[in-house]
C-alpha cells in the first residue's frame, strides 16, 4: 500500500475539513499547504499531527516531487487555474465543488487531467453520506421498482453567520444558487435517476429579506429535468431560506416510493397506510466539518492504489452534473428550456 503526500491549495474554511479527513485515511498525509498569506508551519504541524511545509508560491509547492496529490480548497473562481497547473505538474486532484464557474473552465480541467493522466476526486461528498448510500441501496435492490419521478431539494440559508458569506455573495465567486451549494442536490438526483438528461427548464428568484440583500445573483432556483425515456425530476436550490438545514428527497417508482428516511414498497408488502422507517443518518448540517469527506477520500486513495478512477465522484461523474447545472442556469437566465 502506497503512502501519499498531499498538498493543500488554499487554507480556508473547507481546508480545515479536508486536512483531518485526508490524514484520517490509511494511506495519505497532508505535508504541504499553499496560501496567499503567510502561515505558521510549526503551528500547523502541531495542529495536524505531522510535519507540514508552508508555501506562498504555488509553483514551488507543485515542483516538490514528494507531493503526489493536491486538494484544491481555493475560491471557486480559482479552481480551474489551480487544477490545470497541478495536473500539468503530475499531481492527482481533489477538487472542492464546484469544479469551476463556467463550462469552458470545466473542460479545461478535464483536458489537463486527461493529458497528464492523473486521477481526480470531486467533492460531491454527499454521495458518500449514510443517507444517500442507504437511499441508493433501496433503489438498487429494486424496492421502488422503475423510477419515473424524483425530486431532491437543498434548503440551506447561507447568511452572514457563515464564513463564506463575505465572498459567496459575489456573482464571480458564488455563481448561482445551484453552483454554490444546490449542486449537491442536483448531483444526488442524477445519482438516483441516472445522468441521461435530455433537457432542463429552470426558474429563479431571491428573498426580499435584508439578510440576503448582498447577493449579486438569484439565491433560489427550481429546475425541471427531462430524462431519456420520459422520466422527470425536480431540484430546488434554496440558499436564502430561514429555516433549519434540510435535504429533501422524494422518489416514486413502479413498486413504491421513498420520502427522506421513510419508504413504502409493494415488493416487500409494507403497510400502504403508513410509511416504513429506514435507519439512516440524515444530512442535517451545512458545516463542512459534518460532511463525509473521510469516506470519500478513503475511496479515492483506494482507487489510486488500484490504478482506477474512483467510484461515484470521479471527474467524469462531476462533469455530467456540472453540464446539467450550467444548462439549468442558462435556462433560468433566458426563460427557455435548454437541451443537452
Amino acid at each position: 500500500m502506497k503512502k501519499y503526500n498531499v498538498g493543500i491549495i488554499g487554507h480556508g474554511w473547507v481546508a480545515t475539513a479536508h486536512i483531518p479527513a485526508i490524514n484520517g485515511t490509511t494511506q495519505a498525509q497532508v505535508t504541504a499547504i499553499y496560501s496567499s498569506r503567510e502561515l505558521d508551519a510549526a503551528a500547523l504541524s502541531a495542529k495536524y499531527g505531522g510535519p507540514v511545509s508552508t508555501y506562498t508560491d504555488l509553483d514551488a509547492m507543485l515542483a516538490d516531487p514528494s507531493i503526489h496529490a493536491v486538494s484544491i480548497c481555493s475560491y471557486p473562481y480559482q479552481h480551474a487555474d489551480h487544477a490545470v497547473k497541478a495536473a500539468r505538474a503530475g499531481k492527482h486532484l481533489i477538487i472542492e465543488k464546484p469544479l469551476a464557474l463556467s463550462w469552458k473552465d470545466c473542460l479545461r480541467i478535464e483536458a489537463a487531467a486527461k493529458a497528464a493522466k492523473v486521477k481526480s476526486c470531486v467533492c460531491f461528498e454527499c454521495r458518500y453520506s449514510n443517507q444517500f448510500q442507504v437511499t441508493k441501496s433501496v433503489i438498487d435492490r429494486g424496492l421502488l421498482g422503475d423510477l419515473h419521478y424524483g425530486e431532491v431539494d437543498y434548503y440551506h440559508g447561507i447568511g452572514p453567520w457563515y464564513g463564506q458569506f463575505r465572498w459567496n455573495v459575489k456573482k464571480k465567486a458564488g455563481g448561482s444558487a445551484l453552483l454554490t451549494a444546490g449542486c449537491h442536490a442536483l448531483d444526488a438526483l442524477l445519482m438516483f435517476m441516472g445522468d441521461d438528461v435530455e433537457s432542463v427548464m429552470a426558474l429563479s428568484t431571491k428573498s426580499s429579506s435584508k439578510i440576503f440583500k448582498p447577493y449579486e445573483f438569484d439565491t433560489t432556483s427550481v429546475t425541471i429535468l427531462n430524462f431519456r425515456g420520459g422520466r422527470v425530476g425536480k431540484c430546488a436550490a434554496v440558499v436564502d431560506c430561514l429555516q433549519p438545514y434540510y435535504f429533501h428527497t422524494h422518489l416514486c417508482g413502479s413498486q413504491g416510493s421513498l420520502l427522506d428516511n421513510k419508504f413504502h414498497s409493494m415488493k416487500l408488502h409494507t403497510n400502504k397506510h403508513a410509511w416504513s422507517q429506514l435507519s439512516m443518518k440524515m444530512l442535517d448540517s451545512g458545516d463542512v466539518s459534518d460532511h463525509p469527506y473521510l469516506s470519500q477520500f478513503q475511496a479515492f486513495f483506494n482507487a489510486l492504489d488500484a490504478g482506477k478512477e474512483m467510484p461515484l465522484t470521479s471527474l467524469g461523474d462531476a462533469m455530467k452534473s456540472h453540464r446539467v447545472m450550467f444548462a439549468a442556469d442558462e435556462s433560468a437566465k433566458t426563460g427557455k428550456p435548454v437541451k443537452l
